[in-house]
């Protein structure tokens, strides 16, 4: 069985958590140690039930307490030659902490999950996203990407369930109060996904197993959950109450894929 939750979503710290037999993994750890651990709890789990952390790439929201939690509680990293990098000129490494590398489109075991991850555009030195199976099911996750490209799709299509970023809706990024390059970074083709760029990827994907869809990474001032909900619903063809929405304070509850 695989399932799925989410600790946090938006600028604010991102993590989720994956479950494939008694393997359990966070994607990111983007909160503070003792958050974690309390937003862990809320959904049944204890620090020392984590086998390993994901890491997408170095930024602070994604990556910022990585290192933290895996040296607290002894935690296998895995990550991109160039994330480790990047973290580690950013102060952000602990010496003695298990690490291990992962290429794009390089598929490692951990434990009972198969991982895989693949390269996405975004302003980081080595990013990627991941597509977790327990060889049944499988979960795609793409929180932080600029476009959708033609390998995203081939990666995200045939999932059970994707956890999709939502990041912002257009009109409200460029008549809000954020300055011009800050909007141009976001809006780039190396920044995020608004609503419309979003519904278009998914639109673009084999469905045909598609049993859930999570809106992600929200940005609180540029972006609403209706707007989120209402793009992808058209997407699927669907009720807007269908799409699931990954919160800041929230995150979202267990799923099974």
């Amino acid at each position: 069985m695989l399932r799925f939750a989410s600790l946090a979503s938006g600028s604010g710290g991102n993590c989720l958590v994956a479950q494939a037999d008694l393997t359990r993994v966070l994607i990111d750890c983007g909160l503070s140690l003792t958050d974690t651990e309390r937003r862990l709890a809320r959904l049944g789990l204890e620090p020392a039930d984590i086998d390993a952390i994901l890491v997408t790439h170095e930024h602070d929201d994604h990556a910022g307490c990585v290192f933290d939690f895996a040296a607290a509680h002894n935690v296998l990293v895995v990550l991109t030659h160039g994330t480790l990098r990047a973290l580690r000129a950013a102060g952000k490494m602990h010496d003695g902490v298990r690490t291990l590398f992962l290429r794009s489109g390089e598929r490692a075991p951990i434990g009972g999950m198969e991982v895989l991850p693949f390269t996405v555009p975004h302003d980081a030195a080595e990013p990627v996203q991941f597509v977790l199976s327990d060889g049944a099911a499988k979960l795609g996750v793409v929180t932080d990407i600029g476009i959708g490209t033609r390998h995203v799709e081939q990666m995200l299509s045939g999932l059970d369930a994707l956890v999709l970023e939502c990041n912002y809706d257009r009109d409200m990024l460029w008549s809000g109060a954020y300055p011009r390059w800050l909007k141009e970074r976001i809006g780039g083709p190396f920044g995020h996904l608004d609503n419309h760029d979003a519904a278009r990827l998914l639109g673009a994907l084999d469905r045909s197993r598609l049993k859930h869809i999570i809106g992600a990474h929200l940005s609180q001032q540029n972006n609403t959950p209706a707007l989120a909900r209402a793009a992808l619903a058209a997407a699927l063809g669907c009720e807007p109450g269908w799409v699931g929405l990954a919160t800041q304070e929230d995150g979202f509850d267990w799923r099974e894929a």
